[in-house]
């Protein structure tokens, strides 16, 4: 069996069902973003904007890592661990410790 498909497989299930959720629920949807709720005034900030944001970064990862998945299946597990290292680059390049400052592209102006 091979283990990066396995993986890249499972995270890609989960990024999708996330995707989905966010668009299910639209603007409701921000509230479950870590650090929306501990945000001093959440009315000034655009809900339905993060939401999206949120479901089209949960779905590029989703397909990082299906091609990474089907790739490592018929190809090679190295291909899996190069995928994971691509989404791992995706993902911390939009992580911020500090709410204020991941949140400010959301502003209502």
């Amino acid at each position: 069996m091979n283990i990066g498909f396995v993986v890249c497989i499972i995270l890609a299930v989960l990024f999708l069902i996330v995707g989905i959720l966010f668009s299910l629920l639209k603007e409701k949807g921000a509230y479950f973003v870590s650090g929306f709720r501990t945000l001093n005034h959440p009315e000034k900030y655009d809900k339905a904007y993060i939401s999206r944001d949120i479901r089209n970064q949960c779905f590029i990862y989703f397909v990082i890592l299906s091609i990474g998945a089907i790739l490592s299946y018929f190809l090679s597990v190295y291909i899996a661990i190069a995928a994971i290292l691509v989404w791992l680059i995706v993902f911390f390049r939009n992580f911020n410790l500090d709410a204020e400052k991941a949140f400010e592209k959301y502003l209502i102006h």
